[in-house]
């Protein structure tokens, strides 16, 4: 989906979780559908909870409450 453009345009919004902003971004960098930039988001989150998990403002259990797609 990504065709090799550069998804980490939204790292920060991600590790900050600013699900919302870091969704927007990817979209418009991407100029894809709302769908497809969650999947991308979440493809990402996970990658960065494994390379940078120190860098995340909250745990996992904590990340996206009250947040609902």
């Amino acid at each position: 989906m990504t065709d090799g453009a550069a998804v980490d345009v939204a790292d920060e919004q991600i590790v900050g979780n600013q699900i919302i902003l870091g969704i927007k971004i990817l979209r418009d960098h991407l100029n894809c559908s709302l769908h497809e930039a969650l999947d991308v988001f979440a493809a990402r989150y996970e990658t960065l909870r494994t390379e940078r998990p120190g860098d995340f403002v909250c745990g996992r259990d904590e990340y996206g409450a009250g947040f609902y797609s």
